[in-house]
C-alpha cells in the first residue's frame, strides 16, 4: 500500500481529510440528511412513541442442520453472525475456523461515519495520513463489496457503494505526491474496480433497482481514468504504488523503487475491461432509450482494451501479463519477471482461453508456489525477497492476501467457467486456499496482517494497533464462490459448481443470503454425517430443490428475488472523527484508552491500544461515561457494547442510564426496556424506551458487584430517518453558520418529499441550551406532496457570552408518519459559531 505506514504512524500523520456533503450537493449549498441507499422504511422508528424496528435483519425460513453456535465459539454479538452470515462447515480446520475469524474480520472494519455517509468498510482499524474522509481507503474497497456482499443486511454496501461514488469517498483530494498526483479525487487514488463488484453483489441479493440506479457515478468514475490513458498504446498506464503495490519487481527496476515507474499493467486495464463490461450488462439491462447503443459502445471499448493488452502485455515466450515501462522504453519491452499481478486479466474473464499456461507457474517451484499463501513475484526473479524483511512494505516476493485474492478468484474463473486446461486443477485451488488460510494465525490465535512470509509461519508487516484484523482482502468469498462454488447470477437462477477436493465426504453451507433467499448445499457421500440424504442435495428457504449423486455443476432454478425492506437508521452517537460533538467525558480513564474510542462508530472487541473506553486503574468506587450533544437530541433506542478482556475488565453486574434535564440536574432515564435485562459477555446491550426523551446530555455508570474494571467498545443512539423526506439547512461556502452573539440572525430550513406519496412533516430548529430558536411562521404539521418543499425560516440567537471560533450544532427535526402507526424522526445538524 502506498506510503510507508510506519513513518507515516509514528509521526502522527493520521489527520483525515475534509468531511463532504453525501451525494451531489456541495456542502457550501447546503447541509442535507436523506436516506443514502435505496428507499426502506417498513418498521417502526424513534419517535415519540414506541419503538419496533429490529437491532438485526429477520433470517427467515431456512435450514437448521448446523450447529451455529459451537460453528462461532466464542464471537461477541453472536446475534449479529447469526442473522448475516451463511454459515458453513468442512472437514478441513483450518479453512473452515478462517472462515468465521474472517467474518469478524469484516465486523470490526465496520465503521458508522454518521448521517452523511453512513457505514464505510475500513482498511486499518484507525484512520491514517494518506486515507480519505472517516479512514476510507479505496484501494481494496472492491475486495470489500465482493467479501461483504453475503452478508443479509444490505444496508452497509449500500453506504460504502455510495461513498465511494457519490459521498465523502468520491470527493476532492489534494494532487500531491503522497496523495497520488495523478488524480484529483479520493475514488481514484488508488486503482479500483467498483462495477464489476456492484454486479457481482446485485447478482448475489438481486437488488437491481440499487445497482442500476448507481449507473450514472459508474460511468462517470469509469471515465475519470481517461487522463491515464495512452492513446498510441491504447492501454491505460498507473504507477505501481497507485496499484497499492510499492517496492516491487518492476519498481526496482526503475529510477524509484517506491513509487515504481510508470507502466502498462495487466491491473489497472483488466480493471477498466472488466467495469466496461458491467457497466455494458447494467445499462442492458436498464434498457432505456439509448442504453443499447451506449452499451455497445463500452463493449467495444472492452474488445480494444483486450485486443491492446494481448499484443502489449501477454509474453508469448514467458506465457504470461507483464509489467512494460511506459517511459524511455520506446520498443514497449516487457520487463523479464513474472509479477503476481499477471493473474488479474482472469479476474474479469478478459484472458483467452489459449493463455492458460500462465497458471502452470502457480504450482511451479521456482513460480509463486510458497507453503503460505503465494508470493507476489516468481522465486527465479532477482528481485525476489529483495531488502522484503529490511521493513513494511515491499510487494517482490512476500505473501500479500490483496494479490493472492485476486489470484484464487481469477483461478476459480479458470476452472469452472473456461475450457478444461491442463495446467492447474480443483487440488491446485485447494492447495493454495489452504495455504492462504494457514497464513491466519499468530500465536496460534487466528490473525491476519499486511503480509506474511512465503516460507515461515510469520508475518512480516505487523504493528502494534494498526495491523490487527486487516481488511485489505477476501477470504471468505474464495471459499463461498470458489470452493462450495456457489456462482450467483444475474437472472434468477444460481450455479452450484464446487471445487472442494474430490475426497471430501462431506461440506455444507447454510441459510446463505441469495436473492432474498436462504440457500442451503449439502454434500454428504454416504448420508451418515447429516442425516439428510446421500449425495449434494440444495434447499431453498427450508424446501429441497434438487438433489444429486455427484459433485457435477448443476445450475437451479430459484424463482423471482424477494427484497426484505430494513428501515434507514441513524446512530445520533457517533462522532467517527472525534472533533467537536457529540463529546464524551469520563470520569476516569485508563491512560491506554479513551472515552471518545466509546462513540467513534466501531466496535472492537479485540485487545490493541486505544479501541474502547476501560477504568481499568481507578481509584473510584465508580465510574461515569457521559456523552454530550452539544443540542438537544431524541434519545429512545440506546445500544451499548461492554468491553471484556477475559482479565481486568470485565462485563458490569449492573448499569445505570441518566439524562440531564433542562435545569441541568440528572434523572435516570424513564420507561427502559432492556435486552438482555442482565448484561452478559458478549451480548450487545439494548435499552428501548417506551418514549422518547430529549436531551443535551446522557451518563452511563456500569459496575461490578465484587468492584473491579469495566469498559464499552460501543456506545449508540438509534432513530429511523424517514426514508421519503429530505432535510437541508442553509450554510455558506465555508459549511458554517455564522451568528453574533446576542443578535438574532435568519436561518432557512427546508424539507423535501421525494417520495411518491403525501408525507405530513413537522419541522423543530433545536439549538444548545442558552440560544434561543424562533420561526417567522408558526410551525404545524403539513403534508408534503411527491417533490413537494416545506421552507421555513428561523430566527437564531445566541447568547452574549459565546466564545468566538468554537463551533456549537444546530439540529433540524422533523416529525413524520407512514404507515399506520409507523413513526420516524428525521434529522440534520449544521455547525455555527461567531466569528
Amino acid at each position: 500500500m502506498a506510503l510507508d505506514r510506519r513513518r507515516l504512524l509514528h509521526s502522527g500523520a493520521a489527520a483525515l481529510g475534509a468531511v463532504a456533503v453525501s451525494g451531489a450537493v456541495s456542502p457550501s449549498a447546503a447541509a442535507r440528511a436523506g436516506a443514502p441507499g435505496s428507499p426502506p422504511g417498513t418498521a417502526h422508528a424513534a419517535g415519540k412513541g414506541s419503538i419496533t424496528s429490529a437491532v438485526y435483519p429477520d433470517v427467515g425460513p431456512g435450514t437448521a442442520f448446523l450447529d451455529h453456535e459451537a460453528l462461532l465459539g466464542d464471537l461477541p454479538e453472536a446475534e449479529w453472525y447469526e442473522a448475516n452470515i451463511p454459515f458453513v462447515d468442512l472437514p478441513d480446520a483450518a479453512i473452515r475456523d478462517t472462515y468465521y475469524y474472517r467474518w469478524r474480520v469484516i465486523k470490526h472494519a465496520l465503521k458508522y461515519t454518521g448521517s452523511q455517509d453512513g457505514w464505510i468498510l475500513s482498511e486499518f482499524l484507525g484512520p491514517v495520513g494518506y486515507s480519505a474522509p472517516h479512514g476510507g481507503i479505496v484501494a481494496a474497497a472492491a475486495h470489500h463489496i465482493r467479501e461483504a456482499r453475503w452478508l443479509r443486511d444490505y444496508r452497509y454496501l449500500d453506504d460504502y457503494v455510495g461513498y465511494w461514488l457519490r459521498g465523502s469517498g468520491s470527493g476532492p483530494k489534494p494532487a500531491t505526491d503522497n496523495l497520488n498526483k495523478n488524480t484529483t479525487d479520493w475514488a481514484h487514488q488508488y486503482s479500483f474496480w467498483i462495477a464489476d463488484a456492484v454486479m457481482a453483489r446485485a447478482s448475489t441479493d438481486g437488488r437491481w433497482d440499487h445497482a442500476l440506479g448507481l449507473l450514472d457515478v459508474l460511468e462517470r468514475q469509469w471515465e475519470r481514468w481517461a487522463p491515464q490513458f495512452d492513446d498510441t498504446v491504447g492501454l491505460y498506464w498507473q504507477t505501481p504504488v497507485w496499484d497499492a503495490m510499492e517496492y516491487t519487481a518492476s519498481s526496482y527496476q526503475s529510477d524509484d523503487p517506491y513509487h515504481g515507474g510508470d507502466g502498462f499493467r495487466p491491473t489497472l486495464n483488466a480493471y477498466q475491461y472488466g467495469d466496461a463490461k458491467a457497466i455494458a450488462a447494467l445499462l442492458r439491462r436498464r434498457g432505456q432509450r439509448g442504453d443499447a447503443a451506449k452499451a455497445d459502445r463500452y463493449d467495444e471499448r472492452a474488445r480494444a482494451l483486450r485486443t491492446n493488452q494481448e499484443r502489449w502485455l501477454w509474453d508469448e515466450e514467458g506465457k504470461f501479463y507483464k509489467h512494460v515501462m511506459r517511459d524511455g522504453n520506446p520498443q514497449r519491452h516487457k520487463i523479464a519477471d513474472r509479477e503476481e499481478i499477471g493473474f488479474v486479466p482472469w479476474y474479469f474473464h478478459m484472458a483467452p482461453a489459449e493463455n492458460a499456461a500462465a497458471w502452470a507457474q502457480l504450482g511451479d517451484p521456482d513460480g509463486f508456489l510458497a507453503p503460505f499463501g503465494l508470493t507476489t513475484v516468481e522465486r527465479r526473479s532477482p528481485w525476489f525477497m529483495h531488502q522484503a524483511l529490511d521493513g513494511c512494505c515491499r510487494w517482490n516476493g512476500p505473501s500479500w492476501p490483496f494479490a493472492t485474492s485476486q489470484t484464487l478468484t481469477a483461478l476459480a474463473n479458470l476452472l469452472i467457467d473456461y475450457p478444461a486446461q491442463s495446467y492447474v486443477d480443483r487440488t491446485g485451488y485447494y492447495t493454495a486456499l489452504r495455504a492462504y488460510a494457514l497464513t491466519h494465525r499468530k500465536n496460534g490465535q487466528p490473525y491476519v496482517a499486511e503480509a506474511h512470509h512465503p516460507d515461515e509461519d510469520r508475518w512480516i508487516y505487523d504493528g502494534r494497533g494498526h495491523s490487527e484484523d486487516y481488511n485489505h482482502s477476501t477470504f471468505n468469498d474464495l471459499v463461498l464462490s470458489g470452493l462450495l462454488g456457489i456462482r450467483s447470477q444475474p437472472d434468477a437462477t444460481v450455479t452450484v459448481a464446487p471445487l472442494v477436493p474430490q475426497d471430501w465426504d462431506h461440506f455444507a453451507v447454510e441459510n446463505l443470503p441469495y436473492h432474498g433467499h436462504n440457500l442451503s448445499v449439502v454434500f454428504d457421500r454416504t448420508g451418515r454425517h447429516y442425516g439428510h440424504g446421500t449425495g449434494l442435495t440444495v434447499w431453498l428457504d427450508g424446501g429441497q430443490i434438487h438433489r444429486q449423486a455427484d459433485l457435477k455443476p448443476v445450475t437451479l432454478t430459484i424463482g423471482n428475488a424477494v427484497q426484505q425492506i430494513l428501515p434507514h437508521e441513524v446512530d445520533d452517537l457517533a462522532n467517527v472523527d472525534q472533533t467537536g460533538y457529540p463529546l464524551a467525558r469520563a470520569s476516569y480513564t485508563f491512560p491506554l484508552d479513551s472515552p471518545a474510542k466509546a462513540i467513534d462508530g466501531q466496535d472492537l472487541h479485540i485487545d490493541t491500544p486505544s479501541s474502547r473506553w476501560t477504568n481499568y486503574g481507578s481509584p473510584n468506587a465508580g465510574d461515569r461515561l457521559t456523552v454530550d450533544f452539544g443540542v438537544p437530541t431524541p434519545v429512545s433506542d440506546l445500544r451499548i457494547a461492554f468491553y471484556d478482556d477475559g482479565g481486568g475488565v470485565r462485563t458490569p453486574d449492573t448499569f445505570e442510564l441518566e439524562y440531564l434535564d433542562e435545569g441541568g440536574s440528572w434523572h435516570p432515564l424513564p420507561g427502559q426496556e432492556r435486552t438482555p435485562q442482565v448484561p452478559s459477555r458478549g451480548t450487545l446491550n439494548r435499552i428501548r424506551l417506551r418514549s422518547a426523551v430529549t436531551t443535551t446530555t446522557l451518563r452511563l455508570t456500569a459496575t461490578r458487584t465484587a468492584g473491579g474494571a469495566v469498559g464499552v467498545t460501543a456506545w449508540q443512539s438509534w432513530r429511523t430517518q424517514d426514508p421519503r423526506l429530505t432535510l437541508a439547512i442553509g450554510t455558506p461556502s465555508d459549511g458554517l453558520v455564522s451568528v453574533e452573539p446576542g443578535k438574532a440572525v435568519r436561518i432557512a430550513a427546508t424539507v423535501t418529499a421525494e417520495a411518491a406519496t403525501v408525507v405530513t412533516a413537522t419541522p423543530e430548529l433545536l439549538v444548545p441550551t442558552g440560544w434561543k430558536a424562533v420561526p417567522t411562521r408558526r410551525t404545524r404539521p403539513t403534508a408534503l406532496a411527491a417533490g413537494r418543499t416545506l421552507r421555513t425560516l428561523w430566527l437564531v440567537t445566541a447568547p452574549t457570552d459565546l466564545p468566538r471560533d468554537v463551533p456549537q450544532p444546530l439540529r433540524l427535526l422533523v416529525s413524520s408518519r407512514g404507515r399506520g402507526k409507523q413513526q420516524f424522526t428525521s434529522s440534520v445538524v449544521v455547525r455555527a459559531q461567531a466569528d
